[in-house]
């Protein structure tokens, strides 16, 4: 069973990436970018998000989010892909 924090930390962590980056900011709310991030599960393990296609989210943050994702979620013992 996954921590029931996780989820909360992993948004917070969004949070953190979305107002850290100011062109962001402009573009997108801090509630629609984390809606670009939705967790799934797959036999109760995290799904690691996709890159969101619909939204111009570029590498850099991208790779922030999969940190974030690899942090909040780090004590699954696996994460599928």
């Amino acid at each position: 069973m996954n921590d029931p924090l996780s989820l909360p930390l992993f948004e917070m962590r969004l949070e953190e990436i979305h107002r850290a980056d100011p062109g962001l900011r402009y573009e997108i709310s801090i509630r629609d970018f984390i809606a670009l991030f939705p967790i799934r599960y797959k036999n109760g393990i995290p799904v690691k998000p996709e890159h969101p296609a619909s939204r111009g989210v570029d590498r850099e943050v991208f790779l922030k989010v999969l940190v974030a994702f690899g942090q909040c979620f780090k004590q699954t013992k696996r994460t599928y892909l």
